[in-house]
C-alpha cells in the first residue's frame, strides 16, 4: 500500500510500530527511525545509491535490525504544489519497495532547508553539512508525518 493520506497509513498499522523515513535522492538516501509509539525520529545512516537491488537491500538490512512495520518516504513537491520529474522518480522508488511494508509519502518541501538552517546556525563546516543534511531531513520529514499521525 502506498498513500499520500494519513488517516490510511494509520489504519493500516492499527499497533504502531517503529517507522523508517526516507529522504530519497539521486545520489544517497538519508535514514531515520522512530520509536514504536510514534513519539520522536532520529537519523540514522547515509546510504550511498548504487544499483536499486543494492539500495533495497540496504534498506531490508535496516529494517530487519530495527523491527520496522511501515515507511515514510518524502515527496518532493515543487512550492506550487505541483509535481515534478523528481516527485515521480520517488512514486517509482516508492512502488518498487512497496513490498517493504506500508508506504507513507510525506510533503517535503521544506525539509532540507530546514536542516541546512540548523546546521549553519550551528557553525557546521560545508563538508560536515553534506555529510549530514540528507540523514537529518529524513528526521525531518519522519518526525512531520509522525506528529500528523498523532494528532486528531
Amino acid at each position: 500500500m502506498i498513500t499520500t493520506d494519513r488517516y490510511t497509513y494509520r489504519e493500516a498499522l492499527p499497533g504502531g510500530g517503529r517507522l523508517l523515513g526516507l529522504d530519497v535522492g539521486t545520489k544517497t538516501i538519508g535514514t531515520a527511525f522512530c520509536d514504536a509509539g510514534w513519539s520522536f525520529a532520529s537519523p540514522a545512516l547515509l546510504i550511498r545509491r548504487t544499483k536499486f537491488q543494492q539500495d533495497k537491500a540496504a534498506l531490508v538490512g535496516l529494517m530487519r535490525g530495527q523491527s520496522v512495520a511501515g515507511l515514510v518516504i518524502g515527496l518532493p513537491i515543487n512550492l506550487d504544489g505541483s509535481e515534478s520529474p523528481r516527485s515521480q522518480s520517488t512514486r517509482a522508488f516508492a512502488r518498487n519497495v512497496e513490498d517493504l511494508g506500508p508506504v507513507l509519502l510525506w510533503d517535503e518541501r521544506w525539509s532540507t532547508q530546514a536542516v541546512t538552517r540548523t546546521l549553519l546556525e550551528q557553525d557546521a563546516s560545508r563538508a560536515r553539512r553534506a555529510e549530514l543534511v540528507d540523514k537529518m531531513a529524513a528526521a525531518y520529514i519522519l518526525q512531520g508525518a509522525i506528529d500528523a499521525l498523532t494528532s486528531g
